[in-house]
């Protein structure tokens, strides 16, 4: 057991926690959620003793040891991968250095002998024969090749660093995991075994992640930062925002009676708890929310962006046609070859592939703002489109306040009419005075969003939509995408965005495209499509 007790911290005037008491118990997952800057990271370098709270106290369990995920990519740049992994356990790492050391000694005594007998019963009981054995499953499992174990930490990719670091917090079954954001950079299929590896962990996992899909699949509480205080709810995220959601459409409804409300509530757990049976931790999970008492139920106080986008006409019968489009990179790497594909109307198109410049490449091919190798594009003539590019740092170049900045954009500049786009993206007050310089990454996809729905196109062109954004504006995008009615070409990293978004799945490959039409899960679930990148990859 871990528990926080009366924990406060303030910056000047903000208070960020504000007499938090809080206790995870083993067996369980919390998913520690809050508007970006409510403080999660914060809160678990608290939990790990990597910075105090001026006031209250963190509290372990005698004997339960912490493993935490280190954000540190150059922390163990002397050590080999293999070593670094079994570096998340301390204790063990230094019982076999002491070990090695002592073994090492040219005048070995008698002392040296009981010491080292000692040592190798500790050594033993910590299963530490199998230490090296047991890292190497985790790497190979997390998609570190055996053939990189043996590499200074210094010499691997930052990519590679974070599962390195991943399989070294994961190392040795820890009692208490704390994970910040640990899909970062992973894969469909490495994430699928985190996934699985952490639902059948025994002990105690707390994690942040903005991967709502992740939280679903293993959270079996939701821990809420908000207003400075931590609320746990039963569940896991999609539960915690429906509830929430549906308690504060309640609050506004201010005839709506007390009985009529918690009738309403619990109406809901109820069809929660048999919608469970979907879940990999459907038993238990089910349980849980049986055991809920809807008084636990509170409305979210976050602020979710108004996103909407209206088309000023229809699509006609042509949409897009290409033709044996080719493209290779500056380095000669080739991204995508002969493809070939015709869009229909209401298509809501996810692009795959294993590497990402390759869908770049053809969003800006098909906004003209690239050139391909070869093939042939073509637009039909109702077609209007919007583009949203992964990378967007050219757009704010100059030092415009939002209003200068979205009036390049609109055929209405008054200041009225920007406002309320910016309003929508939550530029509330005298926020749209804000220079574009002084913009976080997240306000430049939110502006990036308003210059998005001035446009009006029947078309939206959307490339890592999600990067940058907190859950609130994430999830506002994707409840805008789902209820779209028009055409939608996308990619993105956000399983659930993909999922509940997509219903036509191209993959663009060095050997052509895998054209199905099916959902994302379908399409990972499927063996023709496997047997297809075999061949597609080889």
């Amino acid at each position: 057991m871990i528990s926080a007790s009366n924990i406060s911290i303030r910056y000047g005037k903000r208070v960020l926690f504000d007499e938090v008491c809080v206790k995870f118990t083993k067996g369980n997952c919390y998913g520690l959620i809050g508007a970006n800057g409510a403080g999660k990271s914060t809160f678990l370098k608290i939990l790990s003793g990597e910075i105090d709270a001026p006031t209250g106290q963190i509290s372990i369990t005698p004997g339960e040891r912490m493993s935490v995920l280190s954000q540190n990519h150059h922390a163990f740049d002397q050590y080999t991968v293999l070593n670094t992994v079994i570096m998340g356990n301390k204790k063990l790492w230094n019982i076999m250095q002491e070990k090695d050391a002592i073994y090492a000694r040219p005048d070995f005594s008698d002392a040296d002998g009981l010491r080292a007998a000692d040592l190798e019963s500790v050594f033993a009981e910590m299963d530490g024969w199998n230490a090296e054995s047991d890292a190497a499953s985790l790497l190979s499992a997390l998609g570190v090749k055996e053939s990189e174990h043996q590499k200074l930490m210094g010499n691997m990719g930052n990519k590679e660093k974070v599962r390195v670091l991943l399989a070294s917090a994961l190392f040795g079954n820890p009692d208490i995991l704390l994970l910040d954001e640990p899909t970062n950079d992973l894969d469909v299929e490495t994430i699928n075994w985190l996934e699985e590896f952490l639902i059948n962990f025994p002990n105690i996992v707390i994690v942040v992640s903005h991967d709502r899909h992740f939280l679903d699949a293993v959270c079996t509480h939701v821990a809420d930062i908000d207003f400075g205080k931590m609320q746990l709810y039963t569940g896991n995220y999609t539960f915690w925002y429906e509830s929430s959601q549906l308690a504060l459409r309640q609050r506004a409804d201010q005839n709506k009676k007390t009985e009529d409300r918690r009738k309403e509530l619990q109406d809901f757990v109820r069809r929660f708890s048999a919608n469970a049976s979907k879940s990999k931790q459907a038993t238990s999970r089910k349980k849980l929310l049986e055991k809920l008492v809807v008084d636990e139920i509170k409305p979210s106080t976050r602020k979710y962006p108004g996103i909407v986008f209206k088309a000023d006409r229809e699509c006609g019968d042509q949409i897009l046609h290409v033709e044996n489009l080719s493209k290779t990179s500056g380095e000669r790497v080739k991204l995508f070859s002969g493809a070939t594909f015709t869009l229909n109307r209401d298509d809501k198109v996810a692009f795959l592939s294993r590497n990402h410049l390759a869908v770049s490449s053809l969003f800006d091919i098909l906004m003209e703002l690239e050139m391909a190798d070869q093939g042939e594009v073509r637009w039909g003539s109702t077609i209007t489109k919007s583009y949203l590019p992964n990378e967007n740092e050219k757009f704010f170049a100059g030092n415009m306040n939002l209003i200068e900045w979205l009036q390049q954009y609109s055929t209405d500049d008054s200041e009225p009419y920007l406002r309320g786009f910016l309003g929508k993206m939550l530029f509330s007050g005298e926020e749209y005075m804000k220079k574009t310089k002084v913009l976080s990454g997240g306000e430049k996809v939110r502006c990036m969003i308003a210059r998005m729905m001035l446009t009006n196109a029947n078309c939206l062109i959307l490339d890592e939509p999600t990067n940058h954004l907190d859950m609130e504006t994430i999830t506002a995008f994707n409840n805008s995408l789902k209820d779209w009615k028009h055409v939608a070409l996308l990619s993105s990293r956000d399983h659930e965005f993909t999922q509940t978004v997509a219903n036509r799945i191209i993959e663009l490959t060095p050997k052509g495209i895998i054209d199905k039409l099916m959902t994302y899960d379908e399409y990972l679930a499927d063996a023709g499509v496997k047997a297809l990148q075999e061949k597609m990859y080889s």
